[in-house]
């Protein structure tokens, strides 16, 4: 016991002991308050900055939805790249202290960067697209660095004899995480899309935000800085692991023949590392080889900031008329969830499971929560094909698009050479039918369309271009019927806005202000173009012709539609029809629940269960290696997003299925694996090699730091979002 006792003190980098402070009759140190502060608003921080990300890559650099979602993972891929790099900065080079301050440095530059990056008036679309990089970068290298950092060096301000404390601390820090994710994405999105800057949604005070939440995080762990107990690097097993592998894979190599053999590859290290440490890598190893298939499962989830929430911008968000969810904001929902579904799954689900004598192992609990995070993206399958029936898809190269407004005083018939279409007569007034596929056999081709009105037949020749979408507009004059071919908008509103036109058929000029846009509808059958208005009900739309005013409702112009108002009437009035070019988003963001609820499920029943697992598999000194291993499972998980996004070229829908049966491919996989795995006793290790050294004792000394650190970090990956 005299070495365990030396080994505890409490010491600074300089070498002096120090006495930590305590809460007022506790034995909680009153540095633990720092630590827990400064997680809050670091995960505030991040949360917030990536809730709004996807929209951001769409909306201000104008990607698309393939490219935004590629981006989107290469960042969260690289966020568990670089935790790696940090605990090897904190391990063996600078300390805890130093590597959480130093990398913090960097978040908070790279938040900076991507703040300004986001202001319009600072260059052009490069220089955008530069800093917001530079900024994902730096800001991935902070909050990887740190992540591995500050559980364990809140877990290092407590005597050994305080495991009690220590335990509640991390309950604390866990509701910090909670708490920082669940407010920033509701917040930020509000601060996007509520706040209007630069003349549209205030990205950069979106991103704003969270960078001076990150300063405040910097600033209050600083502040404790003289209450903190810092122990130097004590160096970091993860190299001492990689030396011995690559001895082995040398020696193995260069052997010969006539060597004698070894029953395991590993054993040709025997001759510089102990025995100890090499039967630890193969336990490590063993469950190493089963992370193989692990990434599939965060491919799905780590999409709920990707494509569910552009899944979300294309659905009714409307709760009643007096709230309207953002879809950036539904992100929150996952971590809703984890608060509910971990107590409900500990005290209910296991346990009447245990009574049905089912032994649920933590492999047997992480395939099935394979299943329901694949039966999570049947899902999102079934609400995308319903979300697509909203949709107007692009026409595929050598066609278009072709929809008639009839404004003539009576029926028409159209005639198309080499084609049936519009075969039907088409009604005065009325709203047009859906877009019909127009063969142009080229990238463009002039018609000549024949128009049967009242018996007298007419002609008009227009030039139509492959993959767009047109409207053609007939109204009658004394010569006859006259032609008016408009391109039409037929994308949906990413801001959840709606899209309006104005078709003028009165002899005057017509100047339309609503909500803060400006129309201008010149007279005899004029179009205004297509411009984009907030969702709601335009009741008292202010109308001037000459020298009048006029007042015109418009009803509900809904988020996702195109909508085309013909003005009618004579001099004294004013009377709108509004149609319906691109329907609205009527699926409404409800049907999200089912899927959310099936990956939370899933996420509990994996990712704290793989942590279980990984921690009572493996030796004390090699938790942290384990650890590092769980991360690249998330990292290499958001490859796959990023290679499929970018090369499959699937319809939405039949992606997600496709990820849906993948994650089965490889649960069936993970299970064989599974049941041919054999769980093994760590503690085992100290009957086969009694002989310890000093640096093993100080290893079982901060086991149960180690232990509530893996822990700690299993939870907050259940409030990744």
């Amino acid at each position: 016991m005299g070495k365990r006792k030396e080994l505890k003190l409490e010491i600074h980098e300089s070498g002096k002991t120090i006495k930590s402070q305590k809460l007022c009759g506790t034995n909680y140190p009153v540095c633990i308050s720092f630590i827990v502060v400064n997680e809050f608003c670091e995960r505030f921080s991040y949360y917030g900055m990536k809730a709004v990300l996807t929209l951001y890559f769409i909306n201000y650099l104008h990607w698309n939805q393939n490219l935004s979602t590629a981006v989107y993972h290469a960042f969260s891929s690289l966020c568990y790249f670089t935790p790696i790099l940090g605990a090897l900065i904190a391990d063996s080079w600078l300390g805890k202290f130093k590597t959480i301050v130093y990398l913090s440095v960097f978040y908070v530059l790279g938040h900076v960067v991507k703040s300004v990056g986001a202001i319009p008036s600072v260059g052009d679309s490069t220089i955008h697209i530069a800093l917001s990089m530079v900024g994902l970068i730096l800001i991935a290298f902070g909050t990887g660095g740190i992540k591995p950092c500050v559980a364990a060096f809140g877990g290092d301000q407590f005597d050994e004899e305080h495991t009690n404390e220590r335990r509640k601390f991390f309950s604390i820090f866990y509701m910090s995480i909670n708490a920082g994710s669940v407010l920033s994405t509701v917040i930020t999105p509000i601060l996007r899309g509520n706040v209007q800057c630069f003349g549209g949604d205030c990205y950069a005070l979106a991103f704003g935000v969270p960078a001076i939440l990150m300063v405040i995080a910097l600033v209050v762990f600083i502040s404790g800085s003289g209450m903190y107990k810092k122990s130097p690097p004590e160096g970091n097993v993860l190299l001492d692991v990689c030396r011995c592998l690559g001895l082995a894979i040398k020696n193995r190599w260069m052997s010969s023949k006539y060597d004698s053999k070894r029953k395991h590859w590993l054993d040709w290290a025997e001759e510089k590392y102990p025995k100890r440490l090499i039967h630890e890598i193969k336990m490590v190893l063993r469950v190493l080889v089963l992370f193989i298939p692990l990434p599939m499962f965060w491919a799905l989830f780590d999409q709920q900031g990707s494509r569910w929430t552009l899944q979300a911008t294309r659905m009714n968000m409307a709760f009643g008329s007096a709230f309207v969810l953002k879809p950036d904001q539904m992100q929150m929902l996952n971590a809703l969830l984890i608060l509910m579904f971990v107590p409900i799954f500990d005290v209910v689900v296991y346990p009447l499971i245990g009574l049905c004598r089912i032994n649920l192992t933590p492999l047997k609990k992480m395939a099935v929560g394979m299943i329901f995070a694949a039966l999570a993206f049947g899902a999102a399958t079934l609400v995308e094909v319903n979300v697509m029936k909203t949709v107007v898809e692009p026409a595929p190269r050598g066609q278009c698009l072709l929809q008639v407004y009839n404004l003539a005083d009576s029926d028409v018939k159209l005639s198309i050479p080499g084609s049936n279409l519009f075969s039907q007569p088409i009604k005065s007034y009325e709203d047009p039918q859906a877009y019909q596929h127009l063969e142009l056999g080229g990238h463009n081709k002039t018609i000549t369309v024949g128009i049967n009105h009242n018996g007298h037949f007419h002609e008009c020749r227009e030039t139509f271009t492959e993959q767009k979408a047109y409207s053609l507009v007939l109204h009658s004059k004394t010569s006859g019927i006259v032609c008016q071919l408009a391109t039409d908008n037929i994308l949906k509103s990413e801001k959840m806005e709606a899209y309006l036109r104005f078709i003028n058929t009165r002899s005057e000029a017509v100047n339309v202000t609503m909500a803060g846009v400006d129309f201008y509808i010149p007279a005899d059958y004029g179009i205004s173009p297509n411009k984009s208005v907030e969702r709601k009900e335009y009741t008292s739309v202010r109308c001037t012709s000459g020298s009048q005013d006029f007042s015109i409702n418009l009803g509900l112009l809904d988020s996702g539609a195109s909508y085309t108002v013909i003005l009618k009437g004579g001099s004294g009035d004013i009377i709108p029809q509004k149609m319906e070019d691109v329907k609205a988003n009527n699926v409404h963001i409800a049907w999200q629940i089912p899927q959310y609820a099936l990956m939370t499920a899933g996420e509990v029943m994996f990712s704290i269960p793989g942590i279980e697992f990984s921690y009572s598999q493996a030796p004390a000194n090699m938790k942290s290696l384990l650890q590092a291993g769980w991360l690249l499972t998330v990292a290499f998980g958001n490859v796959i997003v990023l290679i499929v996004a970018e090369g499959a070229g699937l319809d939405q829908w039949m992606e997600f299925l496709l990820f849906a049966g993948l994650l089965v491919a490889v649960c069936i996989i993970f299970s064989i694996m599974a049941y041919f795995y054999t769980y093994v006793d760590p503690g085992e290790l100290d009957k086969l090699f009694p002989d310890k050294t000093v640096n093993e004792d100080e290893d079982d000394l901060k086991k149960d730091q180690t232990d509530d650190t893996m822990y700690l970090n299993s939870i907050e990956k259940s409030t990744n979002m």
